[in-house]
């Protein structure tokens, strides 16, 4: 047998193993992203999530004016990171809308007073119905919806100080 013929079995172990290396070191990002960016939003009517707060259609989305539409809930523990942020934009006049997912009235309210709220809607998602229809995965998620209701950005997981910068000029683009 030739010296080159032996060495081929070599060669395909090391090149395997430097393969299952390189999935190690650079994984696949494992973030599942909307299927819904760039279509209208869907039809949905939520029941309203907190008192003296207002319910939220689909079509509350769709008023000429952008905004964001925030996923959250009163037990997600990255949405209570989020919550000053989401503050900081509604001072600088975004406007924010909410579903609350999985969750009850008094948690709600009980984020809402503990962390403050931006929102000047939020819908109950008690079922994760309307969260599943606009493809998201989990809490927090943040889209960037246009004036006529497009989804045109997905912010997976919270929104931290340095997105403010990016968020605005999204908002501003879909303007």
């Amino acid at each position: 047998m030739s010296r080159g013929l032996r060495l081929i079995p070599i060669v395909l172990l090391i090149w395997i193993l430097i393969a299952f290396a390189w999935r190690l070191v650079a994984p696949n990002d494992p973030t599942v992203r909307s299927q819904l960016v760039n279509r209208p939003v869907p039809a949905f009517e939520l029941a309203q999530a907190a008192p003296d707060v207002p319910a939220l259609r689909s079509t509350d989305l769709a008023t000429g004016e952008p905004r964001l539409l925030n996923l959250f809930a009163s037990w997600c523990v990255p949405c209570v990171a989020e919550a000053p942020v989401l503050e900081e934009l509604k001072r600088r006049g975004v406007k924010i809308e909410g579903i609350a997912i999985r969750d009850t009235p008094g948690g709600i309210a009980a984020f809402l007073d503990r962390h403050g709220n931006p929102y000047t809607r939020i819908g109950s998602d008690p079922t994760s119905r309307v969260q599943l229809a606009l493809g998201s995965a989990g809490v927090p998620e943040t889209f960037v919806i246009d004036g006529k209701g497009v989804i045109r950005l997905q912010y997976v997981g919270p929104i931290g100080p340095a997105d403010v910068p990016k968020v605005l000029e999204e908002l501003e683009k879909v303007r």
